[in-house]
């Protein structure tokens, strides 16, 4: 039973019933429905499989909506696709006009007001390369310092200069009512700036009274990895997302951003994802590559919560194949994670406090008596997040009788829910606790597990017994 989460991006390769239900079979945890792409005809189609699916596997796999964002884009050409060779002059307009090869429009009328000359503009992911060498009105004059192939929809960037784009646009605003009423568990917020653009959205959910929603922060900006420290402090968690940070920054500052904001997100007790070309060639091959395996590795060794898959499951040829490619990975991978380090690294910048320490007292106990598990019956999953962040070497198996909660629960690291009725009384708390143990996961005779959590339910604000069994 791996403790590092995955989550799957759908699309056309994962769409069908059947494809998805052998992808949750695999190891999938959460799936990912990026809004940059999808309608809400798709999303009904696979919110309605993926409920079905749960009930009829007995899973609890979440879904994760990965907003659009703020983004600007190449507007429509009179060709599917356009070449632009190195040192070609192209003008680009602000305006709806069809381009060719030679102009182009995109979809942000303040463009030309607010870049400055020898600014550059990155089309797709650093795909095309243009440089402004001059500026009217309506029109900047750049030459290609990069060639490559335009297409309509491609996004756009300008790395030296920060644009006066307003973050929450109205297609997400519309987007996060659909999530709401759709019960969807988590929002990836695209293109943040700063921690005033998640309290945006925070803002609207308390407005639509929603407290079931957790916002997970997109780190893609060099100004969103400036003000790290305050979005990690007001998002639920952070999403490392490579592709769009690596043309933002240069590509080789990716991988000491990723370890940093890994180590923040587990000191701060904030889950952390990494998303982008984790197994890209998987796409089009049933293997991966060595250098893949030690991308994922390495992630699941600096102990971040959940990985991401994109491309390798919406379009590639192997979408199952990739599961259990990046099951097996991490499986051999948490053998060598420095549980005892990350434990530490957590106890050193915990608060004072009764849930933290029975949480720290917990993880060290598990580990040091090589516990099969720790047993966290729950009402709201605050005793198995604190029991997360120490990083034991066993599952927390979460028992609750909130859906919901035990969904939230899903990108947390080593924790997997399991819904139950609702508790009457200590005792019955402690046999159904053991039942519902052997239920989900073989035991033998005089494995030790740890039970621990916060009693009476519903009275209680914080973790107070912790309670070791032999079976």
């Amino acid at each position: 039973m791996n403790k590092t989460k995955i989550v799957a991006t759908i699309g056309p390769a994962s769409q069908d019933k059947q494809i998805l239900k052998q992808m949750i079979l695999a190891g999938l945890d959460v799936i990912r429905i990026n809004m940059s792409y999808a309608d809400y005809d798709f999303c009904d189609d696979v919110i309605t499989k993926l409920n079905q699916l749960n009930e009829e596997l007995n899973t609890n796999v979440a879904i994760m909506m990965d907003l659009n964002g703020p983004t600007i884009v190449v507007n429509q050409l009179k060709k599917k696709t356009v070449e632009l060779k190195e040192g070609q002059i192209v003008e680009v307009y602000t305006d709806e006009r069809v381009g060719d090869e030679t102009f182009f429009s995109i979809s942000y009328q303040s463009l030309v007001q607010e870049l400055k000359y020898n600014s550059h503009l990155i089309l797709g992911d650093n795909e095309v390369v243009l440089k402004i060498v001059d500026k009217r009105e309506d029109v900047l004059t750049c030459v290609v310092e990069k060639s490559g192939v335009l297409k309509a929809g491609m996004k756009v960037i300008s790395p030296d200069c920060k644009l006066n784009l307003h973050f929450l646009t109205e297609k997400d605003k519309q987007d996060i009512v659909y999530a709401h009423e759709h019960q969807i568990d988590f929002l990836a917020l695209s293109f943040v700036h700063s921690s005033e653009d998640v309290l945006e959205v925070n803002d609207l959910l308390i407005q639509l009274n929603d407290n079931r929603i957790s916002i997970l922060t997109k780190i893609e900006t060099e100004e969103a990895v400036e003000e790290i420290d305050e979005i990690i402090r007001v998002s639920d968690g952070i999403l490392i997302a490579r592709g769009d940070l690596g043309v933002s920054l240069p590509v080789e500052r990716v991988p000491g951003i990723q370890k940093m904001i890994i180590h923040k997100c587990h000191n701060e007790g904030k889950v952390s994802l990494v998303a982008t070309e984790f197994l890209a060639s998987m796409e089009n091959s049933n293997h991966p590559t060595r250098a893949e395996v030690s991308d994922v590795a390495n992630a699941v060794l600096d102990g971040v919560d959940a990985v991401i898959l994109s491309g390798e499951t919406t379009v590639g040829k192997y979408p199952i194949e990739v599961l259990t490619m990046m099951e097996k990975i991490i499986e051999t991978a948490e053998k060598d994670i420095p549980y005892y380090e990350l434990l530490d690294s957590a106890m050193r910048t915990e608060e004072e406090g009764i849930t933290g320490s029975i949480a720290y007292s917990v993880a060290t106990c598990a580990n040091r008596l090589r516990c099969v598990a720790i047993v966290t019956p729950t009402v709201t999953g605050y005793t198995a997040r604190r029991i997360s962040r120490f990083r034991p070497s066993c599952p927390i198996v979460t028992l609750s009788s909130d859906e919901a909660v035990i969904k939230q629960l899903s990108l947390c690291f080593g924790v997997y829910g399991v819904k139950i009725s609702e508790f009457t009384s200590f005792d019955k708390m402690m046999k159904q606790s053991i039942s519902s143990l052997k239920e989900f996961m073989d035991t033998k005779e005089h494995d030790k597990v740890i039970i621990t959590g916060g009693y009476p339910f519903h009275e209680v604000k914080h973790t107070n017994f912790m309670r070791i069994e032999e079976l």
